[in-house]
This record gives C-alpha cells, sequence and structure tokens, in this order.
C-alpha cells in the first residue's frame, strides 16, 4: 500500500509543477519518463546496491573528516566557545556557520585549480546526452551538485546572455533544489547525517532539468555553443587570492544566513504571540497544511505532524531551521522515515531566496534580469519538488 501512496506523492508533485507551466502543451512525457527511470536507478545504486552503499559511505566519511578540519580554525579563534561540549555549549553562530568561513575557502581553491570545473563538465556531458539539454544549463545543473546558487552560474557566466528562457529556468531551479558544499558543515553540526546530504546532492541534476523542463519546456532553439569554457579563475590573481575571496564570502554568507534566521525567528515569534490570542501557533498551521506529503512518504501518524511542521518552515523561514529541529529527533526517527525527511528538506527553495536569485545572476548578466524575475517564482516551487520528488523516489527504493 506505500508502494501506491509514494506513486501518488510522484504524481502529486509533478501535476502540481505541470499545473503552473509556462506551457503545458510543450511538455514531453518521454522526458519525464526517462528522467524518473534514471532517478530511480540512481536511488537503487546509492540506497540498495551493497557496493553504491559502501561509495556513500566512504565518501561521507572523506567529506565529513575534511569538514571536521575547519573544527581547529574555529578552536583557534574562538576557543572553548567552539566546543559543543565544553560548558558554554551549543553555540549556533559559532559551531554551525562558522564552519561556512572555511568551507568556502575549500571551494573558492578548488573552483580556482579547475578541480571542480573538471568534475563538472565530464558528469555535465553525460547528464547532458540524458537528458538532450544543452551544456550549458547541462553544467550548471550538475555545478549545484557542489556550488550555490549564485556561484554555479560563473561557471558559465559569459553564455548566459545568450541562454533561452528554457535553459534560465534550469539555471533557476537547479540553484533552489541544491546545496552548496559551503554550507554541508552546518548540517552536519546540526545533527544530519552526511550520507543522507550525499543521495540528495546526487539526485539534483537530473532531478532539477525534470523539473525545469516541466516548467518551462524547451521550445525556443538553442543557440549552439562550440567548445565551451568554463570560468574557473575569476578576478583571483593567484591561489592565496582565491583561498582569501573564499573566506570572505564565506563570512559574509554566515552573517547573511545568522542575521535572516534573527529577523525570520524573531517574526515567527511575533505571529506565534498573535496567535495565540485564538490558542494556535504558525507551527501547528504548517504541520496540517504540509502533512498530506508526510501521509504520503509513509510517516506514522506523529512524524506525518513533523514532517508537515519541517517543510512549513523550509518555505517560510529557510532549510537550517528545519535542519535543527529535524536534527533535534532524528536519531528518534526509524532509518526510513529520517533519510527522506532529510532529503525532502535539502535544497534553498524558500522566501529569502527569490531575491537572492534574481539579484545575484543579474550581476552576471543584466540584460536577463527581467527573464530571472519573471521565472523566480515558480522555479522556487520547483526547487521544492525536486527535492520532494527525490524524497519519494528514495522513499519507493527503501521499501524493496
Amino acid at each position: 500500500m506505500q508502494f501506491i501512496y509514494s506513486v501518488l506523492g510522484i504524481l502529486l508533485v509533478l501535476g502540481i509543477v505541470y499545473g503552473i507551466s509556462f506551457n503545458r502543451k510543450g511538455v514531453s512525457l518521454t522526458l519525464i519518463g526517462k528522467a524518473l527511470l534514471v532517478q530511480f536507478i540512481i536511488a537503487l545504486i546509492l540506497v540498495r546496491i551493497p557496493l553504491g552503499e559502501k561509495i556513500v559511505s566512504l565518501v561521507s566519511d572523506g567529506v565529513t573528516k575534511v569538514i571536521n578540519c575547519g573544527q581547529a580554525g574555529l578552536s583557534f579563534v574562538f576557543g572553548s566557545l567552539a566546543d559543543s561540549t565544553a560548558k558554554t555549549g551549543f553555540i549556533f553562530a559559532i559551531q554551525t556557520l562558522g564552519n561556512i568561513v572555511f568551507l568556502s575557502a575549500l571551494v573558492s581553491l578548488l573552483y580556482y585549480l579547475g578541480i571542480l570545473g573538471f568534475v563538472v563538465k565530464w558528469i555535465g556531458k553525460a547528464v547532458g546526452k540524458i537528458m538532450k539539454s544543452s551544456e550549458v544549463e547541462s553544467f550548471v545543473a550538475v555545478a549545484n551538485m557542489f556550488l550555490g546558487q549564485t556561484d554555479s552560474p560563473i561557471l558559465v557566466s559569459k553564455y548566459l546572455g545568450r541562454m533561452t528562457d528554457s535553459e534560465i529556468m534550469v539555471v533557476l531551479v537547479s540553484g533552489m533544489g541544491s546545496m552548496s558544499v559551503s554550507i554541508l558543515g552546518g548540517y552536519i553540526a546540526l545533527g544530519i547525517p552526511m550520507e543522507y546530504l550525499l543521495i540528495a546532492s546526487t539526485m539534483v541534476p537530473i532531478g532539477s532539468i525534470l523539473i525545469a523542463k516541466i516548467l518551462f519546456p524547451q521550445t525556443e532553439p538553442v543557440q549552439k555553443i562550440d567548445d565551451i569554457k568554463m570560468d574557473n579563475k575569476g578576478n583571483n590573481a593567484n591561489v592565496i587570492d582565491a583561498i582569501a575571496e573564499g573566506a570572505s564570502t564565506g563570512a559574509q554568507m554566515a552573517f547573511s544566513i545568522g542575521a535572516s534566521l534573527i529577523a525570520f525567528v524573531g517574526l515567527v515569534s511575533l505571529i506565534n504571540l498573535i496567535l495565540s490570542g485564538f490558542g494556535i501557533r504558525l507551527e501547528q498551521i504548517f504541520s496540517y497544511l504540509f502533512a498530506p506529503f508526510g501521509f504520503l512518504m509513509g510517516f506514522d501518524s506523529k512524524s506525518i505532524l513533523l514532517e508537515g511542521n519541517l517543510l512549513g518552515n523550509k518555505l517560510i523561514l529557510n532549510e537550517f531551521v528545519s535542519f535543527q529541529h529535524l536534527g533535534q529527533v532524528i536519531k528518534t526517527l526509524d532509518h526510513r522515515t529520517a533519510l527522506v525527511a532529510t532529503i525532502s528538506l535539502c535544497g534553498f527553495a524558500n522566501l529569502s531566496s527569490l531575491g537572492i536569485c534574481v539579484s545575484g545572476i543579474a550581476v552576471l548578466c543584466p540584460e536577463k534580469r527581467g527573464t530571472l524575475a519573471r521565472l523566480v517564482f515558480r522555479a522556487m516551487i520547483g526547487g521544492i519538488a525536486v527535492s520532494m520528488l527525490s524524497a519519494f523516489i528514495v522513499g519507493i527504493v527503501t521499501l524493496f
């Protein structure tokens, strides 16, 4: 029975995306079928095939060890405040957001050296052949496995002006539906298993292109670009400059996330103060509003409401708020519930990302600002759909 519910969940997600499509007649059923098949194969390899599970485990351990290296810098600067076991306890701003500085510097270094570009290029070519997507949009979709929603377009910034609206939709959806390596350490610090995050990231490229092509089918002629070269050097003069810029960007990112959380969590508290007069809280509204997704995922009655609350907080606030809540209870959940819930929350798709996407990408290509503003809201819904679709697919695979 749960298999049927999960299939209905997939149909619901695709139905919502199809309902807000710019061109429903142009949607390719062949593309949908092919993409879903590939996603199921990826999920099967990562979740059910022993070799795939082993690879995920090894990569997870390796990435976690690298991320933990940032702890040395935090301890040097903040002393015992960086240690959650110290008397000062857990300090979100330092132990969660602080590591973003180190990871951002590391990503910037790999970016400058061309290592990320090399990986993106070859995986992107494979994705492009499977999905029949252009090289530019394929590269951006794959880049979002590693980079943020405004960082990945930099790789192909000189080609953005020649991209069709459908290709721009891929840029937006993949950015909204993905996570940046720079903030994975923050999620781990909140108690979210790295294995779950890696599975979600791996499913981003195919899922993003699928959802984007339903939202905005490729009906315009695509401008052929021969020998695409990705810009990895940027304005950096050398390796030291790249690291310094990465650290600076990470600090700005950490401050921005912290500032947003202070503002939004405070506003939610204000809303709850007003709602208390009616005997309800915003969390309760979210729980019931988004509960149908938890039901279709096969969660028990308690977890259904938890999932509803988590999805609502992610949309209105951001994924950090939801992951913090999930991290506090994840050990009480069974493996399937914890895995599916985590994947459903991955990605930057929330209301605050609307402005970030438009302003961040428009800097690279000002003439596309109007297009970005026109597409961005539906792209946000698409970003949510990418994560939800991955969650349902992984949920089905775990049943067998």
